[in-house]
Formats: structure tokens, sequence, C-alpha cells
């Protein structure tokens, strides 16, 4: 893993009111080597060059350090939705850990986004987060079937094993949730799919589900996506330009009728699914405590 220079790492800050509540975004690491077919974060426009190496910003926790205590206001810290912030190099250089340490040490909740139960190493981080402000662990699951997660997700933890991890975060009384995002025309937009997660998501403890049925595609990310589909789905890739031509946003032909099955379905378990709600959800669980053997 390469290092790279950096003058600041966490975000301005902002009123958190349209992604999970978070206030700060923070990425350590540029680049990923999960190998998803479809990630949006391949776009030129991001300058995110040799997107499969994964880079490290140097001093990073130092510069965190600084950051943090030089914000007037306190908030959410976001991790995940450029680079997962748990890539397999993460377990040695624990950067993202370091963070965390300094999260709780300057008394910011957290938010993390990831594909990677590497997560669980770091439960007792988000425990003592969640004493004094927000924590919270969304996965991205996409389907429900691990053969075809493979495919798509080639380099993440399986499927069964993001919700394994769920379950565990969920009885240790971590804000966990699932985004059924993005659903990929003519691949995993069926109805079937959508009710599995969902299903799962809240046997496993899952607060909320959130989707997006379609995908993005734009510059060279939907070159990459175009020459995956090739590899992976011969054929599809006509199917897509025939249908799609060269709009960014490609939604489900079947998008309607998946989001009725969707919110049908959670209607039925009792899961949250909007936005506003899930932050609202977020917010009750601020500094709330570990409840013991002898609260219950």
């Amino acid at each position: 893993m390469k290092f790279i220079q950096a003058k600041h790492i966490i975000s301005h800050y902002s009123n958190g009111q349209h992604w999970f509540g978070w206030n700060y975004n923070m990425n350590i690491y540029k680049g990923c080597c999960h190998g998803c077919i479809y990630c949006d974060s391949r776009s030129e426009c991001y300058q995110v060059y040799d997107f499969e190496q994964v880079r490290a910003k140097e001093n990073a926790l130092g510069i965190i350090d600084n950051d943090l205590k030089s914000k007037r206001k306190k908030g959410i810290v976001g991790t995940g939705a450029m680079s997962d912030p748990y890539n397999p190099f993460e377990k040695e250089y624990q950067l993202t850990r370091g963070a965390l340490k300094l999260v709780l040490k300057y008394q910011y909740g957290v938010g993390i986004l990831t594909k990677s139960d590497l997560v669980l190493r770091d439960i007792d981080l988000f425990k003592a987060i969640k004493k004094q402000k927000e924590a919270m662990v969304n996965f991205t699951i996409t389907t429900f079937d691990d053969s075809l997660c493979k495919i798509i997700e080639p380099n993440v933890s399986l499927t069964s094993e993001r919700f394994k991890a769920i379950k565990i975060l969920a009885d240790n009384q971590i804000f966990t949730g699932v985004l059924i995002w993005p659903i990929l025309p003519f691949i995993n937009d069926h109805e079937d799919n959508i009710r599995n997660i969902i299903k799962e998501a809240k046997r496993n403890g899952a607060s909320f589900v959130i989707p997006y049925f379609g995908v993005t595609l734009r510059q060279n990310q939907r070159d990459y996506f175009f020459n995956q589909l090739d590899k992976k789905f011969p054929g599809l890739k006509d199917r897509y330009i025939h249908v799609f031509g060269n709009q960014y946003e490609c939604l489900s032909p079947n998008h309607k009728r998946l989001y009725n099955v969707f919110e049908e379905e959670c209607r039925h378990l009792n899961l949250v699914y909007k936005m506003t709600d899930i932050i609202d959800k977020l917010k009750s669980t601020r500094g709330m405590k570990q409840l013991s053997l002898f609260d219950r």
C-alpha cells in the first residue's frame, strides 16, 4: 500500500439532513480493492486513478486529531462513502480503528458504511462511542445470493457473512442497517431478491433498510462496468445500451413494482425505510446505555 499526502481528512460541517444524519465525511483511504463491478467511485470526476490500488493518507491519525479538535461543532463523522474503511490493509495498519479512538476522545458520533465483517473488530469502540453520541454501522447488500455476490462483488465479505455481522452488532445494541443498492437491471432486480434481503435483515436485527432500484453509470465507470458485463454476463451490455443509452441513472424497468414490494415487506416487518425516519431513530439512540443482564 502506498501513502499519499493530505492537509485535511475531516470535511467541513453539514447539517446531516440527507445522508444518515452524518455531519462530517472522513476518507482515510483512497481507492478500493473490493472489485465491485458497479462502483461509482471509479468515475473520473472523483479523480481516483488506478482505483484498485489502495492508498492511505500519510500521517492520517495526526491530521484527524488536528481536524477534530479544531471543529466548532460536534456531530457524526461518517466514513465509507468513497472507499471502504475496512479494506484488507486495515487489518495491519488499523487507521480506521485509530480514527475511531479519536472520535471517542473528542466526543463525536460515528457512521460506518462497509461491505466487510472486519468491522466487528471495533465493537468495543462503537459501544464506547454510543455511550456519549451516536454510533451506526451500515452494510451495503445488493444480492441475497452468495454465488451472485462472488460475481459482482468478488473481494468483499459474502452476503451471508455480512448478515452474521449485522446480528452480532445488533446483539451488542449498535444501530445497524442495510443499504440495498445498487440494484442492477436484469441481474438482481427481482422480487425474491428484495424480499429475501429485507426478511434476513429483520431476522438479524437490522434497524432499517433503504433501497435504490438502479445503478448510476458515467465516464470510465461505465466503461469498466460494461467490460465486466462482457466477461461475466455475455450479451447483457447490448441490452443496457439499448434500454439506457448514455443515461447516468439507469433504473430497473421494474423499479416501481420493486418499490411497492419493498414498502409492503418493510411495513409488514415493521422496518424503518425512509431517510428522515432512519435519522430520527438514530438520534433516539444517542448516549443510550448498554443494557446489562440485570436490566432486562
